[in-house]
């Protein structure tokens, strides 16, 4: 007796629109009848969109299904699409090299992000903008402190640092705003305590239900 394996069948382009599609695909292809063909083919654009409702809410779906028919297809289908047929090459290029920043970050609990963003900053004019973007970065730089470090920062010391990183560039001035830390960090809140008889304390989720007895 053979066994029926989708390890050993044919490998699917797409498998979310499932074996069938690919079966009535691969069928549509030996139709030798071209207006036969066409028709097969707009039958399996409707199974399809219903097969996967969640592409409707893309612009210009119906472009989208027939692409998807083309990939399926193996772009061997010769048919009277409305849209033109993609080029295979679209599908299998490789994406761009994405640039990243090397180099040491000087403060490791500031990180990467927030030297960019210094340096973005630092380019801006004297203004209100500029005012604006060095209060979201000393306040973010101190909540990183806080939260690395676990304890209290003087402002001093998140002056000094945004100083150093910014060359000077960027200063504190009269709209500049630090936040407290508590502001910053709130505080972690405490599971409810609930005394029992005789003074004891017990947490809550560990109470008696009444009428409860592990006999």
């Amino acid at each position: 007796m053979t066994y029926d394996y989708n390890t050993q069948r044919k490998r699917m382009a797409l498998p979310e629109y499932g074996r069938n599609v690919q079966k009535m695909v691969d069928h549509t292809k030996t139709i030798e009848d071209r207006d036969e063909r066409n028709r097969a083919a707009k039958t399996i654009i409707q199974i399809m969109g219903n097969l996967n409702p969640h592409i409707r809410d893309v612009g210009d779906f119906k472009h989208k299904l027939w692409d998807h028919l083309s990939l399926i297809a193996n772009f061997e289908l010769d048919i009277d699409s409305p849209y033109p047929v993609p080029e295979p090459s679209k599908f299998f290029e490789k994406p761009k090299q994405v640039e990243y920043k090397h180099g040491p970050i000087r403060f490791l609990h500031y990180g990467r992000i927030i030297e960019l963003m210094i340096d973005a900053a630092s380019e801006k004019e004297d203004g209100e903008e500029k005012e604006y973007l060095t209060t979201l970065i000393i306040n973010h730089m101190k909540k990183s402190y806080i939260t690395w470090n676990r304890g209290q920062v003087p402002d001093e010391v998140i002056i000094g640092d945004l100083l150093q990183l910014s060359g000077g560039k960027l200063k504190i001035t009269a709209g500049v705003k630090i936040l407290e830390a508590r502001e910053l960090i709130p505080p972690v809140k405490k599971k409810p305590v609930l005394k029992l008889h005789g003074g004891k304390q017990q947490n809550k989720q560990f109470v008696k239900k009444k009428g409860y007895s592990r006999h």
